[in-house]
């Protein structure tokens, strides 16, 4: 059995991702543990195990963190409500948000300042969209997953709304409620809200794609960018496409037959899982191993909140030596 394999570049950790998860050591390095976090700070496994082993305790609400204690809200984005939790219970926040996230809150909140129906489209299951709604007054905000839901929305000014995205989606699904949210409103304002990562990862699938017999994608099933991934590669012509968390979820009968398999991985997916990844199906028999650059990725790394600098600094922590050494982890 001898096959070919393509890796997709760009791939792995985006700007936000990398940021998020260099804080959460910072803090870890501030205050030690146990810190706590707000939702899982991102949408993978192996990361989310690395913090629990050194003290972060994963929750879901304001509610089930201690009064006085250290929390870091996830990457994702949070509704105002739970600040304000966290304020009267004492709870000192510190805000891991993705800056693409926070700009469509920055977005939802002046339109609505504005009078703008505001339509968000998203995934119901995803925790993104709930801060976003949460930054829209409830008579101004409209939430659409479907195209069926973009046909039936109701909005009192036709004249004035404007549609924002989950920025993980996929541009195809977004284009397929958009089309019908532009002929029942035809002043609709669109705002580019999907994430250059995003963006550039699917691109780079939409080319290799097709030369792809197997498509396998390294990344958590609860992480959205990584199923749309999937979804984008069986969309533009691999034979096979599959969502994987580690080498082994990978089933021997997939490499039956196969001539050329292309290995990506989402946007919170670590490089160490991607080359557990290649070194598995080297074993297998690939004959050669090929990265194949689509789009070139020049991001500055994202900043942390000035207060955490500053924190971390009085401690006589070295910031930067600390993002070296969470690179371990890509």
């Amino acid at each position: 059995m001898v096959f070919e394999v393509f890796v997709a570049k760009p791939r792995g950790f985006c700007g936000g991702v990398e940021m998020a998860v260099d804080l959460l050591e910072i803090v870890l390095e501030i205050y030690g543990p146990p810190i706590y976090m707000k939702h899982q700070i991102v949408h993978n496994d192996f990361i989310v195990q690395h913090f629990q082993e050194k003290g972060v305790i994963f929750v879901e609400t304001v509610e089930e963190i201690p009064s006085g204690a250290v929390a870091v809200f996830s990457a994702h984005g949070s509704p105002p409500e739970d600040y304000e939790i966290a304020e009267a219970r004492e709870i000192e926040v510190i805000d891991a948000v993705c800056p693409l996230v926070l700009k469509v809150h920055n977005e939802a909140i002046k339109y609505a300042k504005q009078k703008y129906t505001i339509i968000v489209v998203g995934h119901r299951d995803h925790i993104e969209p709930r801060g976003v709604l949460g930054r829209i007054p409830k008579l101004q905000r409209r939430f659409v997953e479907t195209t069926e839901e973009a046909k039936a929305v109701q909005v009192p000014d036709p004249s004035r709304v404007v549609r924002l995205t989950q920025t993980t989606l996929s541009e195809d699904d977004v284009e397929d409620v958009t089309r019908v949210l532009r002929q029942r409103f035809p002043k609709l304002l669109e705002k580019k809200d999907i994430c250059y990562a995003t963006d550039n990862r699917q691109a780079a699938v939409k080319e290799l794609a097709k030369k792809a017999d197997l498509v396998l994608v390294v990344g958590s099933q609860e992480s959205s960018n990584s199923n749309r991934l999937r979804e984008v590669a069986k969309a533009y012509g691999a034979k096979e496409a599959h969502l994987i968390a580690r080498a082994n979820d990978i089933y021997v009968d997939w490499l039956k037959g196969v001539k050329t398999v292309l290995v990506t991985s989402g946007a919170s997916t670590p490089e160490k899982l991607v080359k557990e990844v290649l070194d598995y199906l080297e074993k297998q028999g690939a004959g050669s191993i090929e990265e194949l650059a689509v789009v070139e990725e020049d991001v500055s790394p994202f900043k942390f909140p000035e207060e955490l600098v500053l924190k971390a600094e009085e401690k006589g922590l070295d910031v930067a030596q600390i993002r070296r050494t969470i690179s371990e982890l890509t």
